[in-house]
């Protein structure tokens, strides 16, 4: 017990939590990389039972299916992290967060093929926020509360970013963990949490059809609706506004950028994902002060 005392001491705990959060960092990089893949094994394994069931001409129903490369199992713990490029196995000496990248100057040790460095960001990412809710919170339940939903709001920008596509697999999860950590009220009374919940889909929902109803296109995703209504679940229907405006203002920054500075045409779509998690870690730890000084009427 005297080493926990120790190591939640006020002095300590961003530390210890910055050490925590660059191997969940590291974590997260293989379910970014891997969890669509795996969906996409799910469903076309599900499209070959289906066509299975139907059957082709002279098929024998009692024979069993052909083996391919997609039965080796593949999920967030085998394979082993390898290089894409050259296929070798990471050892784990090369696999430290943040530090084999540094060391290994962003190149495989085999083959030097250049190493992405969304890998150190995500990484860094995911130890700063634990370090930050650590400091803030101290040793709480809101501390930890705060790392899961900001570590899970990385992986999903990231993913939205590669595939936009924001899956059920990690934003329903993530909703239902909001309204159990708000069972004691962690961040905000369970009534405003179920709610949030609620206006948070409802929210994206009615624009998602008054858009199409309008223009006949799809302006954004269900996945969009789902994350907005897992972050209402974790900080209450009055946060909604405030997000919903940041990630509109950082959206149409961003948006406005890409199409000048990058060629970004208007036809291509943009995920809102990363848009939507990054105001809901700005209303998890700024929200209160942001409402009461510019959003006097939800604060």
């Amino acid at each position: 017990m005297a080493v926990f005392g120790w190591l939640a001491q006020p002095m300590v705990l961003p530390w210890v939590a910055l050490a925590f959060g660059l191997c969940v960092g590291s974590f997260l990089n293989v379910v970014i990389h891997r969890l669509p893949k795996m969906l996409d094994r799910e469903w076309r394994a599900q499209c070959a039972e289906l066509g299975a069931g139907a059957g082709e001409p002279g098929d024998d129903p009692s024979a069993p299916p052909a083996r391919t490369r997609e039965d080796a199992p593949y999920n967030l713990w085998a394979p082993r992290s390898a290089c894409p490029n050259c296929g070798r196995p990471i050892p784990a000496t090369q696999n430290v967060p943040l530090v084999s990248w540094i060391l290994l100057r962003g190149r495989c040790a085999v083959c030097g093929s250049r190493i992405s460095a969304r890998y150190p960001v995500v990484e860094l990412a995911g130890g700063v926020v634990a370090a930050y809710a650590a400091a803030r919170f101290g040793p709480t339940l809101a501390a930890f509360g705060a790392m899961v939903l900001c570590w899970s709001l990385i992986a999903l920008a990231a993913i939205d970013l590669d595939t936009q596509m924001l899956p059920d697999d990690i934003t329903l999860p993530l909703l239902w963990a909001g309204l159990a950590f708000n069972l004691d009220a962690t961040f905000v009374r369970l009534g405003p949490a179920v709610i949030g919940a609620i206006a948070g889909y409802l929210a994206l929902w009615s624009v998602y059809w008054a858009f199409r109803l309008v223009t006949g296109k799809e302006g954004m995703g269900y996945g969009d609706f789902k994350l907005l209504a897992a972050i209402g679940a974790w900080l209450g229907w009055q946060m909604l506004p405030l997000v919903i405006l940041l990630s509109s203002i950082v959206g149409a920054v961003v948006g406005i950028a890409l199409m000048v500075f990058a060629g970004h045409g208007r036809d291509k779509p943009i995920p809102f994902g990363p848009y939507l998690a990054a105001a809901g870690a700005i209303a998890l730890f700024w929200g209160a002060e942001i409402a009461g000084r510019w959003l006097p009427l939800f604060a």
